[in-house]
C-alpha cells in the first residue's frame, strides 16, 4: 500500500481526523504538500502527508490557530530559504504553550489544595463544608447604659 498511497478514509482512520476535516484542511492550504489524485480523481496521500497531518493534530490540540498552521504549511511547500520564518512561528507558539502550561500549573495547584483539604476533612470525619468555617458568636458587648 505504501507505493500506491493511502485513501482519504485510511488517512482519517490513522490521524483521527474526519474525512470532512481532511477535505477542509486541503481547501484551507494546511497540507505541506499537494495531495495527489489517482486516475479516478480520488485523493492519494503519502506517508509524509500522514506525518504532517499528525503534526497538525498536535498543533491544533496545543491551540495553534489554523491560520498559523496554514502559514507554516505554505512555508514548507515553498521549500528551503524560509527556515527563519518557520522557526519564529514555532517559537511564538512555544511561548504560547509555555504560558498556557504555567496557567494550568496554577490551576492544578488550586485543585490540589482543594482535594487535600477535602481528603483531610473527610478523613477526620467532619461534616459540613470545609470552606465555610463556622463563625463563633461574638462576645456580647458590655453596655454602659445598663441595657
Amino acid at each position: 500500500m505504501a507505493d500506491r498511497g493511502l485513501s482519504i478514509g485510511q488517512v482519517a482512520q490513522r490521524t483521527g481526523l474526519s474525512v470532512h476535516t481532511l477535505r477542509l484542511y486541503e481547501r484551507e492550504g494546511l497540507l505541506a504538500s499537494e495531495v495527489r489524485r489517482d486516475g479516478s480523481g480520488r485523493r492519494v496521500y503519502s506517508a509524509w502527508d500522514v506525518e504532517w497531518l499528525a503534526n497538525c493534530v498536535k498543533f491544533r490540540a496545543s491551540g495553534m490557530p489554523l491560520t498559523t498552521i496554514s502559514r507554516l504549511a505554505q512555508l514548507v511547500r515553498a521549500g528551503s530559504g524560509n527556515e527563519a520564518e518557520r522557526l519564529e512561528l514555532l517559537r511564538a507558539h512555544q511561548r504560547y504553550i509555555t504560558d498556557q502550561l504555567a496557567q494550568l500549573r496554577d490551576c492544578l495547584d488550586l485543585v490540589n489544595v482543594k482535594v487535600a483539604s477535602y481528603e483531610r476533612h473527610l478523613t477526620a470525619g467532619a461534616s459540613g463544608d470545609p470552606w465555610h468555617q463556622q463563625r463563633q458568636p461574638a462576645p456580647e458587648e458590655h453596655r454602659v447604659d445598663g441595657a
